[in-house]
């Protein structure tokens, strides 16, 4: 094969990549490890590319998707308590939401971790089983649902927590 087709069909493989791992319950994490075992440090920078990107995508979704879209989706998949949350989000003003969150809470420990928000999720993007609740794809789009995460926030926060496994795969091969 000569250049050009081996670049586009990366650039294609790229794409079909982020667009999979922006689907909640897809398990796009552990397509990107099997692209770092198989392809190695060489795959570092795309698998890193791409799942920032995957995040940014489904973030991005959730915030042009009319929540009346989301709330009839759920109700027709009888999804009681997501159709009743989405319902109270629909309600809260756009610049209260960590504040409208908090005053359905009763629990100190979720009041912290919504104070603490952008730190709770690196470490659900870092936690091994976060499928349950939609993986990386799932967590960014209820992320950029919810209204309580800032775009440039949200961004660093997912670099910060998608980094350390391709950049470990990029210090391993220049270690020798």
């Amino acid at each position: 094969m000569n250049e050009p087709r081996i670049h586009a069909m990366v650039m294609v493989a790229l794409v079909v990549f982020i667009v999979a791992a922006a689907i909640p319950f897809v398990p796009g994490a552990e397509v990107g490890f099997a692209l770092l075992f198989f392809f190695g440090a060489q795959a570092a920078p795309l698998v890193f590319l791409g799942m920032v990107g995957a995040m940014f995508l489904s973030y991005s979704v959730a915030k042009i998707v009319p929540i009346r879209s989301l709330i009839s989706l759920s109700n027709w998949l009888r999804l009681g308590k997501i159709t009743e949350f989405l319902r109270r989000q629909q309600a809260a003003e756009p610049q209260n939401e960590p504040k409208a969150i908090m005053q359905n809470l009763d629990n100190r420990l979720a009041r912290f971790a919504v104070k603490n928000r952008y730190l709770v999720l690196i470490i659900l993007l870092n936690t091994p089983g976060n499928s349950i609740l939609g993986g990386g794809g799932g967590l960014a789009f209820f992320a950029g649902l919810s209204n309580a995460y800032r775009f440039w926030p949200f961004l660093l926060s997912v670099v910060i927590a998608v980094a350390p496994v391709p950049l470990a795969f990029k210090i391993l091969d220049l270690a020798g």
